[in-house]
């Protein structure tokens, strides 16, 4: 194809081009990293030094960890935190297992009841439960006040399930047949040849459950008693209280400022995630597009 008849997305970009796009990904870099830089140098500084920029440090001067001192002696973030990371890791296994299992069987043809119970699941995505619907029934199954109400009542994801049917419905039958043909079984075909093939998908959908369950507030307020909650929660207390930590057996205010506390606190519950999505980012495209494609 010679150079006039190509089209014009394989073309070199002009440098007025480059440039624009350079200007606009360097726009785009300062909108996410300039605020998470404020909140990050706010919890790193001292009292006074967040009074005298009136609440907001961009570069502390003398940094401190005097505001994460005071959150993990004081007991409730550590708590708080154990809570989270365990609600996170239980329920994402929970979830993982039983949207697999659920997308394998929907996925395959002929599977008797296979489509109603499609469609009965596509039905709730597109008309939910309300608020109260879900707090009875939570309150008739006894789990009030209890973890299991974070994680039974959104166990299953419609989107993740139907990302993973998708994706199973992508890999070649004929992979299928050879499987029946060494006599293995529906079991056997789901571990042994499904899932290695299915890497990327898991990952995506691990992840994604993985952060619903990470940054899940609002059950938690409806289900759990305060000393029971999750970061998430006793961080929207910081956040709307507007108030710092106080000493356990005085009652008196820390010497950190408010604001060092709601950023700290805030950094807490933002690292582990960030910590975690760049090991699982190159899977992102292929296993989302795969599955959706597919569906």
């Amino acid at each position: 194809m010679s150079a006039s008849a190509r089209p014009g997305w394989m073309e070199k970009p002009r440098p007025l081009t480059q440039t624009a796009k350079a200007l606009a990904l360097a726009a785009v870099v300062l909108l996410v990293c300039v605020p998470f830089l404020v909140i990050l140098s706010t919890s790193l500084a001292s009292t006074q030094e967040v009074v005298d920029n009136g609440g907001w440090v961009l570069w502390p001067s003398e940094p401190t960890l005097d505001a994460y001192r005071d959150i993990f002696d004081g007991g409730i973030v550590t708590h708080a935190l154990g809570v989270s990371a365990g609600v996170t890791i239980a329920g994402t296994l929970l979830s993982l297992a039983c949207t697999v299992t659920l997308a394998y069987a929907l996925s395959r043809p002929g599977v008797f009841g296979g489509r109603p119970v499609l469609l009965l699941v596509l039905f709730t995505f597109l008309f939910p439960p309300g608020m109260i619907p879900s707090f009875l029934l939570v309150k008739e199954l006894g789990l009030l006040d209890s973890y299991a109400s974070l994680v039974l009542p959104v166990l299953v994801n419609v989107f993740n399930l139907v990302v993973l049917r998708g994706f199973f419905q992508s890999i070649p039958e004929e992979l299928y047949e050879a499987a029946r043909l060494d006599g293995a079984g529906d079991w056997r075909v789901l571990v042994s040849v499904v899932l290695p093939l299915s890497k990327a998908a898991l990952a995506v959908v691990g992840l994604f459950y993985a952060v619903a369950y990470w940054n899940s507030w609002f059950y938690a307020s409806l289900y759990l008693e305060s000393d029971h909650w999750p970061l998430q929660q006793v961080l929207r207390t910081y956040v709307v209280a507007g108030a710092g930590l106080t000493d356990a057996t005085t009652g008196e205010a820390t010497v950190t400022a408010p604001q060092t506390v709601q950023m700290a606190v805030l950094v807490i519950a933002t690292v582990p995630i960030l910590l975690v999505y760049p090991f699982l980012q190159k899977y992102f495209t292929k296993g989302v597009l795969t599955g959706a494609i597919k569906s």
